[in-house]
Order: C-alpha cells, then structure tokens, then sequence
C-alpha cells in the first residue's frame, strides 16, 4: 500500500495560496506539491513537498464539526509543549486560524519517516510470534512512558483540567452520541445509564494520547523501535486507565467476534498469534506503570463507547452528505456491534 494517495476529490487544498503562505512563514521555496495520507476517519491529513523540504499539515475534516472538536489550534499548542519532553510526538512548526488560505485553520508540523502498521507488514516480512510480542511490549512501554511524562514541568496543566476528567468525559461522550443520533440502536439507554452509576474513582493524573492505536505508531524500517506517534487531537492530561482502555478498545486478538476484527474491513496485526491479548497488555502495562488495574471493566465498557460514538458522528457526517468517503457506509451496523460489545464488558463488573 502507498503511504500517500492523490488528494480525494472535494478535499483538494488551495495550493497556490499555500504555496505562497508555506514561502512568506517559513521561506521554503519551490513548487508545492500536495498528496494525502489515506488512514484516518477524522482530521485530514496531507504531505506537503517543495523540492526537498517535506511536511504534514493537518485541518478538520469537511463540513460541521462539533464544538471544541478538531480543534487545530490547541492540538498543534499541545505538540508544542509535548515534544521537547516526548519526543516521540512530532514538532509542530506552524498553525494558521486564517480561513482564507484553505478554507479552514490547519497547523503544519514535520514529517516522520518509517514504517505504519495496521493490517498487513510490509511485503518483505514474515508474521511471526517473537515479532508480535515485540511490537506489542514496544506499545506497552510507550505508553507507560508517556503517561510518567511530568505534565507540569512541561506546562501542560495550564491547557488542561485533570480534576473531574472521567465524569467530563462520560457525560460529554454520551452527549456527543445523542447529538449524532441516526438509526436507533438497542440497548444504548441500558448502557450509558450503567456508565453514569459505575464511575470509578480515578488515580493519579497522567499526560494521555486518547486514540493510542497501532496504525497510529511509527515504527523503523526493522519494527524494532518506535519513532513516531500520530494524531494527538484527543490528546490532554487526565486519567492514564481511560487512555490504556482506549487503546484496549482498539486492541482486537484472534477470538474476538468476526464484526470486531473485521468490522473495518481486514483485521489489524494484532489478532496473530504472538500479540498479546488484552490481557496481556494490561497486565504488562500495570507490571511497567505500577498502577492498579482493577477497575479495567469500567474503562473498557467506556472504550467501547466512545469507540461506537466515535464511529456514530462519522457515520452521521456521511448520511448527512458531508463527506463522499465510501468508507463510512458500514459504520451504522459496526457502531450497533460496538454498543452490543461494550454492554457485554460491562457485565464483567456487575
């Protein structure tokens, strides 16, 4: 698969007026030449080339978005401070709120190099166990890593409120799914009232990506280290198990239910043998961090929630005519799956 495809048509950029803004802000000369990056279901993302210089820009995705979300702005003001204590997370080396120029604000940071993982290794490796675990500690390590980030000492608390975090989020999520509301799905009203009576009582607070996942990870040309974690506009200083159980809810492993592991189209890496298990990865990610996992349930049943909501509001933009990505058609019967699956998770707690 080509890491970038020819910009989707309804999605092109202005180039003549970035062009100009790319020489006038940063003075890179040259001809500017626009692809775009094809994963990803939310912002938009593009690799932006003058001769030698490249960089990815960034801007919400077409038609209305929900207040607060997408918000180009604080994400790239977020990288800024993240980076030079993580440098794993990219360096932001602009943002424009001029609308004039693309016709929304964006932000431009530098590009990584390397090799992204989803449903397939690249075509001159092999899948094998001692692979799958290594790939899968690396995941569990950076992330521990990030969450032992002093948010203070790199001036994230002043962006951020971490007191309250989990109830914001539960009842922000719910509010965002009614907002998004199509088709009626089964057993949402059971669910979401089990998320308002079962809260638990959140840890210590912890700089969180929010949509830890293996496509969003960057790996070297050997699949030995992690060089680069993407797409942080969910990324804030809150609860570190609200962030593992996010990652949780996109972790699939071999005997999950077919409309998990091929809900999207192929299944992800992850369900080969070798890869660790949820399980498995909470437990090396409690062994790692120190903290105590056993109120999981709870942030998985959440995880899968948010996932559905998540799933709910694209499919809503794409009922709704606002975007022509075909993608998108399926997601109305994965979000009733995700709903199903996370009242399941839920009963591991009752």
């Amino acid at each position: 698969m080509k890491e970038t495809i020819p910009v989707r048509q309804g999605e092109e950029l202005n180039e003549q007026k970035l062009e100009q803004f790319i020489g006038e802000r940063l003075g890179i000369d040259g001809d500017l030449l626009i692809s775009q990056f094809p994963s990803g279901h939310s912002n938009l993302t593009y690799l932006l080339t003058k001769g030698d210089w490249e960089a990815v820009l960034r801007r919400p995705p077409l038609g209305p978005v929900a207040a607060k979300a997408h918000d180009m702005e604080r994400e790239s003001n977020f990288l800024n401070k993240l980076h030079p204590v993580f440098p794993l997370a990219p360096k932001p080396y602009l943002f424009s709120k001029d609308e004039s120029i693309i016709g929304s604000p964006f932000f431009i940071m530098e590009r990584r190099r390397g090799v992204v993982l989803d449903t397939e290794l690249p075509e001159d490796m092999l899948v094998t166990e001692e692979l799958g675990k290594r790939i899968s500690t690396k995941m569990v390590e950076t992330l521990a890593a990030l969450h032992a980030v002093d948010y203070k000492e790199a001036g994230l608390e002043e962006m951020t409120r971490p007191e309250g975090f989990l109830e914001r989020q539960v009842y922000g999520w719910i509010k965002r799914y009614e907002k998004a509301k199509t088709d009626e799905v089964e057993g949402v009203e059971q669910l979401t009232n089990w998320l308002k009576n079962n809260l638990p009582q959140s840890g210590e607070a912890a700089v969180i990506h929010y949509d830890y996942k293996l496509n969003n990870m960057m790996f070297d040309h050997e699949l030995e280290e992690i060089v680069g974690i993407f797409d942080w506009e969910m990324s804030t200083v809150g609860d570190p198990l609200a962030d593992l159980g996010c990652a949780m809810g996109y972790w699939t492993q071999e005997d999950d239910p077919d409309f998990l592991k091929y809900g999207m189209g192929k299944p992800s890496l992850t369900v080969n043998k070798g890869f660790f298990t949820r399980q498995e990865f909470i437990e090396a990610y409690a062994a790692k961090s120190g903290r105590d996992v056993s109120d999981m349930p709870f942030y998985l049943t959440f995880a899968y929630f948010k996932l559905a909501v998540i799933c709910q509001q694209i499919y809503y933009r794409y009922k709704k005519g606002q975007t022509n990505d075909s993608r998108f058609e399926r997601m109305g019967e994965f979000v009733k799956g995700l709903i199903t699956f996370a009242s399941y998770q839920s009963q591991e707690r009752v």
